[in-house]
């Protein structure tokens, strides 16, 4: 399957039938919204210097669930959960997604992450999905030294089945310490009983990062586990945490474990927000869900967070995704070490099935009054443009992205049609008001591509998702107000002011690059052998003398600010599709996007030029974030603030490219002593 450019340069899209269950087959609407309950704290601690730190155990399970409406197969999973908690009212419960970690804003949470990928018997499950070994990967069957590498093959391996690696990150977490941020490098096999000898069981960076725990916070770290902690002395945001495994991130993700992590409170917290019409705080939507709720809840919550993912199944329930490299645009070899495709990597992946909070299709039952609505694009590869349009009456205001409140209130209704766009990893906290909305049952649809994004009008530029299947979100069956509504009308909401950053002593420009090369495939019928060019790798560097100079993963550093320093990052995308650009450690600022120079074919031109057409950012992009969309044929600039020494990474979180080679180190002052090459 096939789409042109503007331009004219032919692009590959995914394949979106999926698994043996057809969408057509799932009944939409017939299971009530999971609304994550809050994950139980295992204790309080006290740091060193007196102050209270936030204590959780947390592992990571396989796991039965019902996600597919009842009546039909449950599915196999992975999910978080605690395994310990303070109170009896605890609830230890494992679930994809995961429960809500309800953090206090300058009040530090620290988690014990456990790899508890075991059978009864304690021997280590397979991964659900088909591992692709020929990526550069975690690699633990390459032993000590050959662990983190891209691995030689003199023929086209089969699937990985062995162990399978994790390590955590918390999406967003600024000024969180480098060993506690989830390194690609610093994973964790679980303590199994039947590891094979010659295996590595932990990451190249795990051990200097254990150290690191242990002389920082006095954690220890051992078999099937890392101690993490955070400062959670940002804004008030909306986080989340999920797998970072170098080259794995893609289907550990795909199989389940994610949750929301929310800071509350702080300068810039909801006490902040103020109603114009008093001078005093406003009154946001709520209550949430509280530690220590009745599960399942006997109360209404009017801030609800919802994890919007894409999924494809199998008739028996489990998970689809695709295990070979055919499936996405019908190369059929040569495959590596014959060529420089990869066997299994799919360049981008589209389920054909919408889930939120962990069940296909459900519905909510809303009154008309306001509500608080915390979206994450949780999806693989698809970017979301929500569509608010069929619901009468409604008025919806977007007061927060990623790194908290926005400057002002962003009147979607009014200026951007009821449509919400998030790329992958991309949040937004939002005000829906159905007070005018009638008595009865809408559908909050979705009307971005089932295919790469590249910017663009729905319908013009672009073929707008499936309106049978990928194009319906959510059910939300609308009923009186059974009280008074005492919220602030989100037009007379003054959010908290937003502290420009101090200005840039550097600007970084930084290329974003597709490798492609041509393959073998059949076409027509009968089928006649046709030459299929394709991508091989998503590639970021450099630009150096105008030029894109790409960067493998093993690279050396190249991208050092120094500690405290202000910089400009400068993301130029020469590919065909947009990229939802993430950088670890930081929330920046969104300056503005310049188109650059096209060639006749359409294709950014080289050596690099800038056409002057500059456009400042999305009202919605005001504010702090920590992913930005980069368009295609432009240049995306972000400014951040370096104040915390270490080893991260930035990356695309199209999860596909970022587990080949869409994700390169950097870091922040000197290099550390004795840390990993």
């Amino acid at each position: 399957m096939y789409s042109y450019l503007p331009g004219g340069t032919l692009r590959a899209l995914a394949d979106i039938p999926g698994g043996t269950l057809a969408p057509v087959s799932v009944p939409k609407y017939r299971t009530p919204l999971l609304i994550p309950p809050v994950m139980p704290r295992a204790g309080v601690l006290t740091s060193p210097g007196g102050k209270p730190v936030d204590y959780y155990e947390i592992s990571m399970r396989q796991l039965s669930q019902q996600i597919l409406p009842e009546g039909m197969p449950a599915t196999t999973v992975w999910g978080y959960g605690a395994v310990k908690s303070e109170s009896r009212r605890g609830l230890l419960i494992h679930h994809a997604p995961s429960l809500t970690i309800e953090a206090k804003w300058g009040r530090p949470v620290r988690v014990k992450w456990i790899n508890d990928l075991l059978d009864e018997q304690g021997r280590y499950l397979p991964h659900l999905l088909p591992v692709d070994p020929t990526l550069h990967w975690a690699n633990p069957p390459g032993g000590t030294a050959g662990r983190d590498e891209r691995p030689p093959f003199t023929e086209t391996p089969g699937r990985y089945t062995g162990p399978v690696p994790m390590v955590t990150h918390v999406h967003g977490s600024v000024g969180v310490g480098d060993e506690s941020d989830g390194y690609p490098e610093a994973w964790y096999l679980p303590a199994a009983t039947d590891i094979p000898d010659d295996y590595a069981t932990k990451g190249t960076w795990y051990d200097f990062f254990a150290g690191k725990a242990s002389a920082s916070f006095g954690a220890t770290w051992g078999p099937g586990y890392a101690t993490f902690q955070y400062p959670n002395t940002q804004r008030e945001s909306t986080i989340w945490y999920h797998d970072h495994t170098l080259g794995m991130t893609r289907l550990n993700v795909y199989a389940g474990p994610a949750g929301f992590f929310l800071i509350r409170g702080g300068p810039a917290g909801d006490r902040a927000v103020l109603d114009v019409r008093t001078g005093k705080p406003a009154v946001l939507p709520g209550p949430a869900p509280r530690d220590g709720d009745s599960f399942p809840p006997n109360k209404t919550y009017y801030e609800i967070p919802l994890a919007v993912q894409d999924r494809s199944f199998n008739t028996d329930g489990s998970l689809f995704y695709p295990d070979t490299r055919e499936f996405f645009d019908g190369v059929t070899g040569p495959y590596i070490p014959d060529s420089e495709f990869s066997p299994i990597w799919n360049p981008e992946f589209f389920g054909n099935m919408i889930m939120v909070n962990g069940n296909t299709w459900p519905f909510q039952v809303v009154e008309q009054r306001r509500y608080r609505l915390r979206f994450l694009n949780g999806c693989q590869s698809r970017f979301l443009i929500l569509d608010f349009s069929d619901i009468p009456g409604v008025d919806v205001w977007q007061i927060g992205n990623e790194g908290g409140f926005l400057a002002a209130p962003v009147n979607l209704t009014a200026g951007y049609d009821n449509h919400l766009l998030l790329g992958p990893a991309e949040r937004a906290d939002v005000i829906v008001d159905f007070t005018n909305v009638p008595v009865g049952s809408y559908v909050l649809g979705n009307i971005g591509p089932d295919e790469p994004f590249g910017g663009g009008i729905p319908g013009e530029d672009f073929e707008p998702s499936d309106p049978e299947s990928t194009g319906q979100v959510l059910e939300l069956r609308v009923r009186p107000a059974v009280a008074p509504d005492p919220t602030t009308p989100p037009q007379y909401l003054v959010l908290p002011a937003i502290t420009p950053l101090p200005p840039a002593s550097t600007t970084r420009p930084l290329a974003m690059i597709e490798k492609s090369a041509v393959g073998a495939g059949e076409e027509g019928e009968p089928p006649e052998p046709i030459e299929i060019e394709g991508p091989v790798e998503a590639q970021l560097g450099n630009v150096i003398d105008r030029l894109p100079v790409s960067r493998p993963w093993a690279h050396e550093i190249t991208d050092n600010p120094t500690r405290g320093s202000t910089e400009v990052w400068e993301f130029y995308n020469t590919t065909a599709d947009a990229h939802p650009m993430h950088v670890h450690e930081v929330a920046f600022q969104v300056v503005d996007r310049e188109e650059l120079v096209l060639d006749e074919e359409g294709e950014v031109a080289l050596p690099l030029r800038l056409s002057g057409s500059v456009t400042p950012p999305e009202a919605g992009e005001s504010g702090f974030k920590d992913t930005v969309i980069a368009y295609p044929g432009q240049v995306t600039r972000l400014k951040a603030q370096f104040n915390n020494a270490g080893q991260f990474v930035w990356h695309c979180h199209i999860v596909e490219h970022e587990d080949n080679e869409m994700m390169r180190p950097y870091r922040i002052g000197p290099r550390q002593d004795r840390q990993p090459d």
